[in-house]
């Protein structure tokens, strides 16, 4: 199957498009035909060797964490899919080696839900990874009817689906993000603030007597959060495990097939819509991931594996 494979950690340069052995289908496991892949900034990341000491890594490595396509096989014991069965999963693996910018991708059953018929392919592989971790965190805070919320970089890939999914929670949201971003957040039903200089006030300016939950994805505004948050208020990151030791909460995603169907059901009624800032062609995954590298993306960046 034609797969992209770096064989070195590195940056983009070192990914390049190859042939690799179909993938064998363990039990409990439910072989992909990838439509779609989605690029999430952990892909270079774990390229770079930025996350050796986290993840066992096996050369040649293929990338990918996010797949939408339609289910070509099941291992033993997975009565739940059959072929023929369109899917999307947040398909992480506990090592890094086989992944979802390839034709062909494996994924546990527990992580793989079905996608809804009226949702497209790139919404389908541009909601799982960035998606549950907004709604993971969201849900470990206890986000609910009548809270107030705010979300730091809620313009970026994982705050733009987090203010939605609060929402859909029942919340008042209010978002950080640059000017130009604010009417995109209002059409949303976000109350934008500018991030920088002055935030506390202009947030305090909202919530005089402070936000019941902090949801923070951009990293470096533990002080700002904790100026807002009012006693007996919850917060947490997935990027500043400082948070910790104030009182907060530290998370990781996890692939969880029960909560991405959650997600997939928001979409499929309209209430959860992800912007596809750009698609690329399989052989131009490179080129996908330095546009993520800039840092100025707003929605997802897909790739297009097949039709």
């Amino acid at each position: 199957m034609k797969a992209m494979i770096y064989e070195r950690y590195g940056d983009p340069d070192v990914l390049k498009l190859g042939e690799r052995p179909a993938p064998k289908v363990a039990p409990g496991e439910v072989l992909i035909r990838v439509r779609r892949a989605a690029v999430n900034p952990v892909d270079w990341k774990l390229m770079s060797g930025a996350l050796d000491g986290a993840m066992q890594t096996f050369f040649p490595v293929t990338p990918g964490w996010d797949v939408a396509g339609v289910v070509e096989a099941v291992g033993f014991d997975v009565p739940e899919f059959s072929p023929g069965d369109e899917v999307m999963a947040y398909a992480r693996k506990d090592f890094v080696h086989d992944g979802t910018y390839a034709e062909l991708a494996t994924v546990s059953a527990r992580s793989v839900t079905r996608k809804p018929a009226s949702l497209d392919w790139d919404q389908a592989a541009a909601i799982p990874l960035a998606g549950l971790t907004a709604y993971q965190l969201l849900t470990r805070l206890h986000t609910g009817e009548k809270d107030l919320v705010l979300v730091h970089a809620a313009a970026g890939g994982v705050g733009i689906q987090a203010v939605q999914i609060a929402r859909y929670l029942g919340a008042r949201v209010i978002g950080t993000a640059s000017e130009k971003n604010h009417e995109f957040l209002r059409s949303l039903g976000v109350e934008p603030v500018a991030y920088g200089e002055g935030l506390v006030e202009r947030v305090r300016a909202l919530a005089p007597e402070g936000v019941d939950v902090v949801v923070d994805f951009v990293g470096g505004v533990l002080e700002q959060t904790r100026a807002v948050l009012r006693e007996g208020g919850r917060h947490g990151s997935i990027v500043d495990d400082s948070v910790s030791s104030a009182g907060g909460l530290w998370a990781w995603v996890r692939p969880s097939g029960a909560d991405l169907r959650v997600l997939a059901d928001m979409a499929a009624e309209g209430r959860l819509i992800v912007p596809i800032a750009k698609t690329f062609p399989l052989e131009q995954a490179a080129d996908a991931m330095r546009l993520s590298q800039t840092g100025h993306v707003r929605g997802k960046i897909v790739i297009h594996v097949s039709d």
